[in-house]
């Protein structure tokens, strides 16, 4: 157990006390802790300083103008000395390898972020074009992250937090908004092209300043508005030149907008001290629940006729399970990644990554099912991208310049 002494406050024993000097008179000494390893104020004027810390310090040499350590007390201190040394390299080494390196750590999150969700997206519409059930999916979607995170709190990593009714209540309209959107965002991708789905999902912004203006109140300046132009009108030009445009996939992928704006307008109200990784299972679970009834009403009985015995013969038990259990597992780590790297990163940069991972899955989708688009379709895709990327990047600022605000 570390011994702590009262700095100002007492003397240690072998150690002359310091005289005492006139006021306003200052004194450096060269043994004064780092900022950080004073504790708090105690009664008497004095603060509590580890022992450990003090003991290096104590080793003066000759020429100290503190009275010097005689020579057989420097010898009985000489262990101590080396025993801080080794302690403080024990600490230096305690230093991890992500704290180390915090930009190197950003870079693989998004690294993985953008990498789980491409191989989610060519994974799950090559499962549609064999398995066109989106509603079923979607449940296995959810259901492998409820049993991912239910493993996870049972080994303590992490360890669950508990929740109360209120914030229950506050968690249910978030987690109803995310199935609504997840399911829809399933029924688009097995209607229509992965990368002409996501053109259409790129309208989000447009519906979140919606929201804002006219359901919120807020008040959403005239360039942010002027930045979603471009982003309407690349969609507009997408969609009427899309060799695989239909009005299920742009339907579904609209009110998947909706859907999306709804879930963060509720989290706002629900902001909670909880971490988000027992959020986002907490919402996941309550979201499970909610797709289970339109799976069994809309596709339980097809699926039960020729559904399962379709995809088995197609491309066999093991291969059909062996999916669905990567394309949900795939769901749910880039949706926690997503989250994780929104914690480590400013505004503004995650806005950007969120522009640069659409462009990544709408190109290697493209290439991994080799879709042909128009020349107009490619030009509005561009377009309405750029007008994301453009709205993200000022929204972003006007939220970094709010917070310097507050702080000042």
């Amino acid at each position: 157990m570390e011994s702590r002494v009262l700095t100002g406050a007492a003397t240690i024993s072998g150690i002359p006390r310091l005289r005492a000097r006139p006021l306003g008179e200052t004194t450096t000494c060269s043994f004064l802790p780092a900022s950080g390893l004073i504790g708090p104020p105690v009664s008497g004027g004095g603060n509590l300083l580890s022992w450990r810390q003090l003991r290096p310090s104590l080793l003066l040499d000759a020429s100290s103008p503190v009275s010097p350590i005689s020579p057989a007390k420097r010898e009985l201190l000489r262990p101590c000395f080396a025993a801080a040394s080794n302690d403080s390299a024990g600490e230096a080494k305690a230093v991890g390898f992500f704290d180390k390196y915090p930009a190197l750590v950003t870079g693989f999150f998004f690294f993985m972020w953008y990498f789980l969700n491409v191989i989610f997206n060519i994974l799950n519409k090559k499962i549609y074009n064999y398995f066109p059930y989106p509603y079923f999916v979607s449940v296995v979607h959810l259901s492998v992250g409820v049993v991912y995170c239910l493993i996870s709190w049972a080994v303590g990593l992490p360890k669950r937090a508990p929740i109360d009714s209120n914030l229950l209540k506050l968690l249910i309209p978030v987690a109803v908004c995310h199935a609504l959107g997840h399911v829809t965002s399933n029924v688009s991708f097995a209607a229509v092209a992965v990368s002409f789905t996501h053109t259409i999902k790129s309208l989000e912004p447009f519906f979140n300043a919606a929201a804002s203006q006219f359901i919120l109140g807020q008040t959403i300046p005239l360039t942010l508005w002027l930045s979603l132009a471009p982003v309407v009108i690349g969609v507009s030009m997408a969609s009427l030149t899309e060799l695989s445009f239909n009005w299920t996939g742009f339907i579904s992928a609209m009110i998947s907008n909706i859907s999306f704006t709804y879930r963060s307008i509720y989290s706002k109200k629900a902001m909670t001290d909880m971490d988000s990784t027992n959020v986002y299972a907490y919402i996941s679970i309550i979201a499970l629940f909610v797709c289970i009834p339109p799976a069994i009403i809309f596709e339980g009985p097809q699926l039960v006729k020729y559904g399962f015995n379709s995809a088995i013969e197609k491309v066999g038990l093991t291969k059909f399970i062996s999916d669905l259990f990567w394309v949900g597992m795939f769901y749910h780590l880039y949706n926690q990644l997503a989250t994780n790297t929104l914690e480590r990163v400013a505004p503004l940069t995650h806005a950007v990554g969120n522009v640069l991972k659409r462009v990544f899955v709408i190109g290697f989708s493209i290439i991994a099912f080799g879709n042909k688009i128009t020349t107009q379709t490619g030009i509005g895709t561009c377009i309405a991208i750029a007008g994301v990327a453009i709205y993200s990047l000022i929204k972003a600022r006007m939220e970094e310049e709010k917070r310097q605000m507050k702080t000042t």
